[in-house]
């Protein structure tokens, strides 16, 4: 009995053929040069970091991306360089069947803008530090006072609580951290001092807030008072 038969020799050449073809198609697709670069921005729409810029560090500051070779690409190594930028917060980098080097950026997302001695800088939404970008200013609290670099993460989550709200979002513009811990707010439309207290129970304390401020708005008082008081949990407390 033959151990190969023509059928089986036929196999045999078609799988070789098959093995030749797609490593001759994958060593020329390899050495074909890019057709050109593509940054997506996803999320908001702020850009904070110019598209120019991403392009740059992503064909690696050559003239144009149709100067590299696929065979020269290290994604993995385009991904870390793009997330090390300060306004970026993660990045997706491919290549297309089309031959486009793909960028998919998300950025940072600034929750307050912090005030001190040595400058000016935001809270992004992780508790991190981000640096004021020339293209676009976030419209988000400014935070003053007692309040640093060092100390700034301690209040992320308040910023985030702001944030994520609509109402406080909109309203609250103006945060000051005093020396015992308390903090002062201002609201955008209004005259009165926010007295909240401490970080501590500041999701009740904002509920608090907001259904007075519900109600109050109703009969116009709010033009009345100088400081609302919410340091003290399921009260709020009106000075004129």
């Amino acid at each position: 009995m033959k151990i190969f038969n023509w059928t089986n020799m036929r196999l045999v050449l078609m799988l070789g053929a098959v093995i030749f073809l797609f490593s001759f198609s994958s060593i020329r697709n390899q050495s074909r040069k890019l057709t050109k670069s593509v940054v997506v921005f996803e999320g908001d729409n702020a850009l904070f970091v110019k598209r120019e810029t991403v392009n740059k560090l992503l064909i690696e500051n050559k003239e144009n991306a149709s100067s590299i070779g696929k065979d020269k690409l290290d994604l993995n190594k385009l991904e870390r360089r793009l997330n090390s930028n300060e306004m970026i917060d993660k990045s997706d980098v491919f290549v297309s069947i089309d031959g486009v080097l793909k960028a998919v950026v998300v950025q940072k997302t600034p929750v307050a803008r912090v005030f001190d001695k040595e400058g000016s800088f935001y809270v992004d939404y992780e508790g991190g530090i981000m640096p004021l970008s020339d293209n676009f200013t976030a419209r988000v609290p400014l935070v003053s006072g007692v309040i640093n670099r060092k100390n700034s993460e301690k209040y992320s989550q308040l910023f985030r609580v702001i944030y994520d709200d609509d109402f406080l979002k909109k309203n609250i513009i103006a945060i000051e951290v005093m020396h015992n811990g308390r903090l002062k707010m201002l609201n955008r439309n209004y005259n009165y001092e926010i007295d909240f207290g401490d970080i501590a129970n500041m999701e009740q304390k904002f509920k608090d807030y907001k259904a007075f401020f519900q109600k109050a708005v109703l009969d116009s008082s709010l033009y009345k008072y100088k400081k609302i008081d919410l340091r003290f949990t399921k009260q709020v407390v009106c000075t004129k």
